[in-house]
């Protein structure tokens, strides 16, 4: 059995390895050069990996393997994952929900939501209140601080429901938390930026703008059916044991619930304080638009998503209880940081900046390529296939370079045409460039939730892509038709 172990292991090695190392001398489709195939076979070779064998010492030898494409220098592929700003967020983030779990309220949040009258309605009942407070919270919170934010509450209800690693109901609350996640942040373009560049653009090029309401009106009820049919997809194919739920003890949590202690609500507060930052600049430019106000929150809002933690991880640093810092700093970054986790998202920062390099061209050339195919189509067929084009590549590579691009093209190919609702299309791709849940790439959280256990990068990326293709049948048959009809 250990033989036969080791043999799978040592061919699939041999097979990534032919793809990251020697896909560059294969015949390149006309139009991609050959570092665009040395990249291309990068990916696939770290995604086999990734998928069959580790997540941490792949992530490594993916940096290695940029390393030797012409147009990359090992600095700057180092600068785009080490160095990144989403890097360093992920590293504060998580030591700020270190020192939140330590505490009792989320304990008692989680007892809250296993306890509410509509979670004893039956186990199902519960899933779906989880999932509608994650849709309306994301909402108007970036994908990203939203699944920190309730990272550490999916784990207390792990520990309150005595789940283990390998439970199908954790997996089903774990990828429900990434998906929903990437759900709600295409459903508004408050505080999100993947919407925002396609109605950019299309406000450049039209020098008309598309306005929240109507955006609204066609994002949010795709992305409500999208979250009830994916919901269904769980409870029909992964068919999780709830019995976990219906055999909870309240009695017994309520009992041992402790009451908080002046340290615990300070960390509380610290960790209110950071949520506020990320959030109140985006709310507050879009009430006041110029003045002193308008320009200290512009200020710090362009300071970016790592400064909040930043903040709140040294407050909670610098002031003492009982001559104690409220956190130790080597112990949260021995104990409260997933390192394995942040070394696979350093990779997938850097493979994500090779593939949408423009000396490269991997993305340009996909452009051309798909361009001449799609002009010809029925309006409707055309819809479908960027759909499909924005969905798929935004979960493969930067959402920020899916809505820049597939909107670039999208308007090239329909300038001048009168028989497809142009502002109604960008609405589409906007809307779907923020759909990413399927591989480690597409957002730091699906990375994450893939390495930690409760469920996995396989089957993140099966439940993921089910949850991608029913959002772009959906915008085709809803949110198209709904968008055009405003239009």
């Amino acid at each position: 059995m250990k033989k036969r172990k080791e043999l799978r292991f040592y061919i699939i090695l041999i097979i990534s390895l032919a793809f990251m190392f020697g896909f560059r001398f294969l015949p390149a489709p006309n139009g991609l050069s050959a570092s665009g195939m040395q990249v291309a076979g990068i990916f696939i070779g770290v995604l086999i990996l990734w998928l069959f064998v580790a997540i941490d010492w792949p992530s490594i030898l993916l940096l290695g393997a940029l390393a030797l494409v012409p147009e990359l220098s090992f600095s700057s592929i180092l600068a785009s994952s080490y160095g990144n700003t989403t890097f360093v967020f992920l590293l504060f983030t998580f030591i700020i929900t270190y020192a939140l779990g330590k505490t009792s309220y989320l304990k008692r949040i989680a007892l809250a939501f296993i306890s509410s009258s509509i979670a004893k309605k039956g186990p199902w009942s519960f899933v779906t209140l989880y999932c509608a407070s994650i849709i309306f919270l994301g909402m108007f919170i970036s994908p990203t601080v939203l699944f920190f934010v309730y990272l550490p509450l999916l784990e207390e209800i792990f520990e309150l429901l005595k789940l283990k690693k390998g439970d199908k109901l954790a997996a089903l609350l774990m990828m429900s938390t990434v998906i929903m996640c990437g759900i709600s942040s295409g459903m508004t373009p408050i505080a999100h930026v993947f919407p925002l560049i396609s109605m950019g653009l299309y406000a450049d090029m039209y020098g008309v703008t598309i306005d929240y309401a109507r955006y609204m009106i066609a994002a949010i009820p795709v992305g409500l059916l999208t979250a009830v049919f994916v919901l269904i997809v769980f409870k029909v194919f992964l068919r999780p044991d709830m019995s976990a739920l219906k055999n909870f003890d309240l009695r017994q949590n309520l009992a041992s619930s402790s009451k908080a202690s002046l340290k615990e609500k300070i960390v509380l507060i610290d960790f209110i304080f950071v949520i506020l930052m990320w959030i109140l600049p985006g709310l507050v430019m879009l009430l006041v638009k110029d003045g002193p106000v308008y320009a200290f929150f512009a200020w710090f809002d362009s300071l970016g998503t790592a400064m909040p933690p930043l903040i709140g991880l040294v407050i909670l640093c610098i002031v003492h209880i009982d001559q104690k810092p409220l956190l130790t700093l080597s112990e949260a970054m021995s104990k409260g940081v997933s390192w394995p986790s942040l070394i696979m998202c350093a990779g997938t920062l850097a493979i994500g900046s090779a593939l949408t390099n423009s000396e490269i061209g991997f993305t340009s050339w996909l452009s051309l390529s798909l361009s001449p195919m799609i002009s010809t189509l029925d309006p409707l067929v055309m819809v479908l296939i960027f759909a499909l084009w924005a969905a798929l590549q935004t979960n493969l590579s930067s959402n920020m370079v899916t809505a820049s691009l597939v909107t670039t093209a999208a308007l090239s190919i329909t300038s001048g045409m009168t028989n497809i609702s142009i502002p109604a299309l960008v609405i589409c791709v906007g809307m779907l460039s923020a759909y990413a849940f399927a591989t480690p790439p597409a957002m730091p959280c699906v990375a994450i939730a893939g390495s930690s256990g409760w469920t996995n990068t396989l089957e993140m990326m099966k439940y993921g892509f089910a949850a991608m293709i029913i959002a772009v049948i959906l915008t085709t048959l809803v949110a198209y038709p709904l968008a055009s009809l405003l239009f």
